[in-house]
């Protein structure tokens, strides 16, 4: 893969419509032209939706505004609002080029680019920050909150991030400070703008990109590698892209995977012809640190017992969510959900009794992790009628 095309990648997880498998050709200057840590130490709590970190920042009348943290992007993504309103007039001119964003079916479309004057973390401060100008409403509608903008990787390259998923929280410090925490220190590929490291899969080396704006455990590319799976791949979500939609295929592997000392038994597993990624539903056993200036990633993690994958659960669902009502956007092939025949559009207003207002992304996540049988209460004009749906293993 060429070092200076960078993948963004937006999972969003397995049962919903995800925005996925996006590539940018990122910029050298895409890094702030000064970052400025007001403390030696700045923690920014975060709330995990799914398997990414989103963190709210508080700067101006307008906010607050709630980021996705992405190490799969090379470049910051803002909202066209807060775009508009941080834009420095002076940085670049108003016919800047666009840059290009290969989608995941190879369809290319190209986000407009500017400068915003400022972006305010807690007690860290970004100043004459390069951005794309993305329109954040899939990415609302499908955790729930309004989502303002995506924090690629280069503007932490001139800090030291650590993401600690245990706590829920980010933590930065100067790019030349010592290392919080010991850990398995794994080298970055040289020359490349995003943390890319190898990990052993079976008895290989592959490479894959540390992509904290992925929902799913490993992304994996099959071309020129032999893999035998526990069961034949299935389609188990309808991937929404930039240009359309996709089914995204999953399964189980037989091989183990080891990242550093750290093993991850026949690990679940996305199959696509984009670079092969850890994703969140890995990297949350970690605390995570991106070390730029020395070219590494370090992962800490308190028990050296091998990590276990559980079974991938859903009713077949993916939804657009509305306070008012959730919308159908993706039913999974051969699940429960097209057996009963759910269409993509149809409205949900009730779950299992309640109004989906009630349904927090976290609380129904709990539900699909735990619960046999799941309730919807579909909306068609002004009558309601139910449908049960069990729920089952997409992939054991």
């Amino acid at each position: 893969m060429n070092p200076r095309v960078a993948r963004l990648c937006l999972a969003l997880g397995a049962l919903w419509l995800l925005l996925a498998g996006c590539q940018i050709a990122p910029r050298e200057t895409a890094r702030p032209a000064r970052t400025k840590l007001a403390a030696p130490l700045v923690v920014l709590p975060a709330e995990t939706y799914g398997h990414v970190l989103i963190v709210t920042a508080a700067w101006d009348k307008h906010g607050p505004y709630h980021f996705l943290v992405d190490t799969g992007s090379s470049l910051t993504l803002v909202s066209p609002e807060l775009a508009q309103r941080y834009r420095d007039e002076n940085a670049l001119p108003a016919s800047a080029p666009p840059v290009r964003v290969r989608s995941a079916n190879g369809e290319t479309v190209t986000l407009p680019t500017t400068v915003i004057t400022r972006l305010k973390l807690g007690d860290a401060q970004f100043e004459r920050v390069p951005v794309g100008v993305f329109d954040c409403g899939t990415l609302s509608a499908h955790y729930g909150i309004k989502i303002d903008g995506v924090l690629g990787f280069s503007l932490f390259r001139d800090t030291r991030l650590t993401l600690d998923y245990p706590q829920s929280r980010l933590i930065l410090a100067p790019a030349r400070s010592a290392l919080l925490v010991p850990g398995a220190v794994l080298p970055t590929q040289a020359g490349a703008n995003l943390p890319i490291i190898s990990v052993r899969l079976g008895d290989r080396e592959i490479p894959v990109l540390v992509d904290s704006g992925s929902d799913a455990t490993l992304n994996l590319d099959p071309a020129g590698l032999t893999l035998r799976y526990r069961a034949e791949p299935r389609p188990v979500a309808l991937v929404g892209t930039l240009t359309g939609d996709q089914t995204q295929t999953g399964t189980r592997l037989e091989a183990d995977l080891q990242i550093g000392p750290y093993s991850v038994p026949t690990p679940i597993v996305y199959l696509n012809d984009s670079l092969s990624s850890l994703g969140g539903g890995l990297l949350r056993h970690f605390s995570v640190t991106f070390d730029p200036l020395w070219h590494r990633v370090v992962f800490h993690r308190e028990s050296r017992t091998p990590l276990t994958v559980p079974s991938l659960r859903g009713t077949g669902l993916g939804f657009s969510k509305t306070p008012a009502y959730w919308r159908v956007a993706g039913v999974v092939p051969n699940s429960p959900a097209s057996q009963a025949g759910v269409r993509k559009g149809e409205l949900v207003s009730r779950i299992n009794g309640e109004a989906v207002a009630q349904w927090s992304f976290q609380r129904y996540e709990r539900l699909i992790a735990e619960a046999d049988r799941v309730t919807y209460t579909f909306l068609r004009g002004t009558e309601e009628s139910d449908r049960e749906l069990p729920v089952f293993l997409l992939v054991p």
